[in-house]
């Protein structure tokens, strides 16, 4: 039986509450959702990249893409990507940006994806999760 591994890269502060920033298990590696926070600096709480969704969606994408690397996964692995916003009015700048990003990040064909509109934290604008499956 494959054991399940938790995933918090020096990047990322421990989870508020009982649950992993990635699991992997096998070739299978769960990002969870990852908001805009900047890296973590010790003894601080975390702080959003920005106000604006350009700031968060770029630093939101960086965490995710650290979480991924601590599983030994790259965005070539990743099969759904969901993402979640706060506003509708965000949608267009945000596929921009998505669009741009995955220009240079991707060699293979492109995930699938979601986007829903949902509620978080106040001064919190996106949140992204992913799935990802390795060769080995």
């Amino acid at each position: 039986m494959t054991e399940k591994i938790a995933l918090t890269p020096k990047t990322h502060t421990t989870p508020p509450a009982k649950f992993s920033h990635g699991v992997r298990k096998g070739n299978i590696l769960q990002v969870a959702g990852q908001v805009g926070f900047l890296p973590a600096t010790e003894g601080q709480p975390p702080t959003p990249a920005g106000p604006t969704l350009r700031e968060q969606t770029l630093q939101t994408l960086a965490n995710v893409q650290a979480i991924l690397e601590e599983g030994g996964a790259t965005w070539d692995d990743v099969m759904m990507i969901r993402v979640y916003l706060t506003d509708v009015d965000h949608f267009a700048e945000m596929n921009a940006l998505y669009n741009a990003y995955f220009e240079e990040h991707l060699t293979a064909a492109p995930p699938a994806r979601t986007t829903v509109y949902v509620g978080l934290p106040p001064g919190l604008l996106i949140e992204i999760d992913a799935l990802a499956v390795l060769d080995a």
